[in-house]
């Protein structure tokens, strides 16, 4: 989560954040499931989870046995995960649009979960996710998909164009308080071409479905995400 857009307040929704967080279909049901699985092993590995949030993936990963820093622009949010995580996992409040706190090839891997699609310009973030890899390292990254977001536009209100990058806005409303939350979706081949632009190998597009366990829990919503893609999860490597 950065700071590029003050309209996501994500210090004044943490704790409902977190609590939602927890057991969403879309968070814990979908997209986590998805993205740890394509991480795969991680057994002391140098993790970077950019963008952690409450820490959810962090843990995950911790519990992997992956050796895990964590970088998020909202403090409210990072006590949330030290809460969780205590001194297990290196915290550090930084924004993805600036410089980041490490020296080069300080990471194997890292991951930013849900968290691209807040940055309007995705090339400085990238060229700073590979200077802090070490040759041979991953990223790992899941954003909104840009077919479903474009597709709910042009059935809510006006018809953007499928292939700009856009801002948009939506209202996020948890435990009783509404905050406008910002966002940029930009087309696939957008993605595709900041990620070689910045010097990383696409090895993995992958297109995610819920878990299994997501059917029963929740019956109304689980055909629609099992039928149509919600998220977009790409492994990137460097050579």
């Amino acid at each position: 989560m950065t700071s590029e857009e003050r309209a996501d307040d994500y210090d004044g929704l943490a704790t409902a954040y977190t609590a939602e967080n927890e057991t969403s279909l879309m968070n814990a049901y979908y997209e986590r499931p998805a993205t740890l699985a394509l991480v795969g092993d991680v057994t002391g590995r140098r993790i970077l989870d950019a963008g952690c949030g409450s820490g959810p993936l962090s843990a995950a990963l911790r519990d992997r046995g992956a050796i895990v820093t964590g970088i998020d622009s909202s403090a409210g949010m990072l006590e949330q995960a030290r809460r969780r995580l205590g001194a297990d996992v290196d915290l550090r409040v930084a924004d993805l649009a600036d410089p980041l706190p490490f020296p080069d090839d300080a990471f194997d891997d890292v991951v930013a979960s849900l968290v691209l699609h807040y940055l309007r310009d995705w090339a400085p973030t990238l060229a700073e996710f590979r200077r802090v890899l070490r040759p041979g390292g991953r990223l790992i990254v899941s954003v909104d998909h840009p077919f479903a977001i474009n597709l709910m536009h042009r059935q809510s209100g006006p018809r953007p164009d499928y292939f700009a990058t856009y801002n948009w806005t939506e209202e996020w409303t948890l435990d009783g308080k509404s905050v406008p939350m910002s966002f940029w979706n930009r087309p696939l081949h957008a993605m595709t071409d900041a990620f070689t632009a910045a010097g990383f190998r696409i090895s993995v597009v992958h297109e995610p479905r819920p878990v299994a366990a997501a059917r029963e829990l929740f019956p109304e919503d689980f055909p629609v995400l099992d039928t149509f893609p919600s998220f977009l999860i790409f492994v990137l490597t460097l050579d």
